[in-house]
């Protein structure tokens, strides 16, 4: 009885919302009822996996990891997990800025899901382009048997499967990372080269020690889709995974979940582009606050909205004094607990 109640609430909740004035959305009363519409909806909502994703999807996320690893010394080492990865979109988006802006570093980049069709379909690393107008030949082509095998990745992409995996990137960007044949693309060699694709659980310790220390790990966009407890429990976990001084992606999870778990593991919040990141997959922000996986304007009405809206987050105490480098590995310096931002990387390779 009562989740039919609440069901009819939000349904009557839903027509006046979309009758409210934008200025009044926005106003510290109406973001105020808007959070109550979302806890509603997190609470009762049954929630799902999804594999809709996009190439470049936050772009300000993947310049604050460019910042991050932008002042390391040549010839470093760098181990980064990405979990949840997908169809391997994120993946190869982070690995492309990565190697085209610092291609002195060797990036050692581990993809998981827990999906082993999944995981095969991302290592291929080849996409329809059935979807994508801009790209289709005109007039009647030959398709080659291994296109023949190639069927459309905009399933789970959105309504009616329209929304295409490729577009939020610039024809330009496309050149730079796929080679392209008549009905698809492919990922560039260089770009498929040096990844581990593995099938793992991330609430799982067994991954945390199967993976080992790592100096950058993306969670992002897929706790949001799991039960609170669950997603918690997950998060912890996950937190293990982290290098001390290490930095950890984390966006799309509940604010109220991902917050309480960085206060309780003292994790320092990256500042840079803090807003940029919140806002950085417009999506995320249309889908608030009748979807769970929406997200919440950015506002700095809280008294702890530094850490609420950080989606990187700098694991295990000291904030760090500079890229100084030990076997390649990030080292912990003993200054302060305050947030620390990319800017905090202030020491040159040559210091």
């Amino acid at each position: 009885m009562i989740r039919r109640f609440i069901e009819l609430y939000l349904r009557q909740s839903r027509r006046i919302w979309k009758r409210l004035p934008r200025p009044f959305k926005n106003s510290r009363v109406g973001r105020s009822y808007g959070r109550h519409l979302h806890s509603l909806v997190c609470k009762y909502a049954s929630r799902n996996q999804s594999h809709g994703t996009f190439f470049l999807r936050n772009r300000p996320e993947i310049d604050l990891m460019c910042r991050l690893v932008g002042r390391m010394t040549g010839g470093s080492s760098v181990g980064i997990s990405i979990l949840a990865c997908s169809k391997g979109a994120e993946v190869y988006s982070f690995l492309w800025r990565l190697r085209s802006y610092r291609p002195d570093l060797h990036f050692v980049v581990q993809a998981v899901d827990i999906s082993q069709e999944i995981i095969d379909f991302a290592k291929g690393g080849a996409y329809s382009i059935a979807a994508s107008r801009r790209w289709l030949p005109l007039g009647p082509v030959a398709i080659s048997d291994d296109e023949k095998l190639i069927r459309s990745t905009h399933k789970d992409q959105g309504v009616n499967e329209r929304e295409s995996i490729f577009q939020r990137m610039y024809p330009s960007e496309m050149d730079a990372m796929f080679d392209k044949g008549v009905n698809s693309v492919r990922i560039k060699s260089w770009l498929r080269e040096g990844i581990t694709w593995r099938v793992g659980d991330a609430s799982d310790g067994a991954l945390i020690e199967e993976l080992g220390p790592q100096d950058i790990v993306v969670a992002n966009r897929f706790l949001c889709h799991m039960d609170p407890p669950a997603a918690e429990k997950c998060l912890r976990n996950i937190a293990g995974l982290v290098r001390p001084g290490g930095y950890l992606f984390v966006s799309g999870v509940d604010l109220e979940i991902r917050t309480r778990v960085a206060k309780d593991l003292n994790w320092q919040p990256v500042t840079e582009l803090m807003r940029e990141i919140h806002e950085g997959d417009s999506s995320l922000g249309q889908g608030w606050p009748f979807n769970w996986w929406g997200l919440e304007p950015f506002c700095e009405d809280f008294p702890d909205w530094g850490l609420r809206y950080a989606s990187v987050f700098r694991v295990a105490g000291a904030a760090i004094s500079g890229p100084n480098r030990s076997g390649g590995r990030l080292v912990e310096s003993s200054s302060g607990s305050a947030p620390v931002g990319a800017n905090s990387l202030a020491s040159t390779a040559n210091s």
